[in-house]
């Protein structure tokens, strides 16, 4: 039996829908919801429901009963995440699930001068809390989602041929959400993953000047990257109207693609689809042609 937290999430179900295409019974598969209105699609396609809570221990280790394999989907409560996440393993550990696969972070300064510190510090702790657990563990270190990228990039880049991000000469070397989704589910269905570490990010990092290049040249109008200051950048956000929240998370990850947090090539995530993934060219050049 295999349990989805955050089943209802994009990334949640884009596992389940792997999981199902690649033979997994409905009913072997059972999604943790919080509110089963919201599972009504997930009911429709045989999945077992469980009703729970990252905060509600008792609902958790009655949701985990009979349950092999956890997929422990970070949660997005940043300031309650730890104490979510242990819940989790705890009600795991109590009720012997034989494997969790989390869904981390990919970075390589992993102390508190990490300008991604604020998301790092519970990924980090989740991580040695899984490992002290004793449960046979799968780690996936995600880098950016290449579904994010034009965020970053601006959606009006097209009218205002400029990207405007404090990310310096920094490289990332982002993955589309489906295809890390995808592998997740191949590790769910295959052998061989217990106690490894997955980097799932691209083969290929780029970085903005280069981004802007692709993307003049896809599109046909001269695009110039601007590096401003992290401040500068984040009046310009607020400017926008953006909460506060959302613009230290943009500026936090801008400022940590600058630092090289997210420059990481590996050919994990490529074994383990067994194919290349999507490349951030390839990805640009399909969004932004002309």
């Amino acid at each position: 039996m295999i349990l989805i937290t955050g089943a209802t999430g994009n990334f949640g179900k884009a596992t389940i829908n792997f999981l199902l295409e690649k033979g997994t019974p409905s009913n072997e598969i059972v999604a943790l919801v919080r509110n089963e209105v919201a599972a009504t699609a997930l009911k429709e396609q045989g999945i077992k429901i469980a009703q729970g809570s990252y905060d509600d221990y008792a609902s958790l280790t009655k949701a985990f009963a009979g349950v092999d394999q956890l997929l422990l989907i970070s949660g997005n409560d940043i300031e309650n995440r730890l104490q979510q996440h242990i819940n989790v393993i705890k009600a795991a550990k109590e009720v012997g699930v034989k494997q969790i696969v989390y869904t981390s972070f990919q970075r390589k300064n992993e102390t508190p001068s990490s300008p991604l510190w604020v998301v790092a510090d519970s990924h980090l702790q989740t991580e040695k809390a899984i490992k002290e657990s004793g449960i046979p563990y799968t780690i996936l270190k995600n880098n950016l989602y290449l579904d994010f990228l034009p965020g970053f990039i601006g959606e009006q880049v097209l009218e205002n041929k400029t990207i405007y991000v404090p990310a310096e000469n920094g490289k990332i070397s982002a993955v589309l959400r489906a295809e890390m989704a995808e592998a997740t589910a191949t590790i769910l269905v295959t052998k061989g993953h217990e106690n490894k570490e997955y980097d799932f990010t691209n083969t290929e990092a780029l970085s903005y000047t280069e981004i802007a290049k692709i993307i003049s040249d896809v599109s046909g109008k001269s695009i110039t990257y601007v590096s401003p200051s992290a401040e500068e950048y984040q009046t310009t956000l607020k400017g926008f109207g953006l909460p506060d929240e959302v613009v230290g998370v943009f500026s936090s990850f801008a400022v940590g693609q600058a630092e090289g947090e997210l420059d990481k090539e590996s050919t994990d995530l490529e074994n383990i689809l067994q194919r290349k993934p999507v490349s951030v060219r390839s990805f640009l050049e399909k969004t932004y042609a002309s």
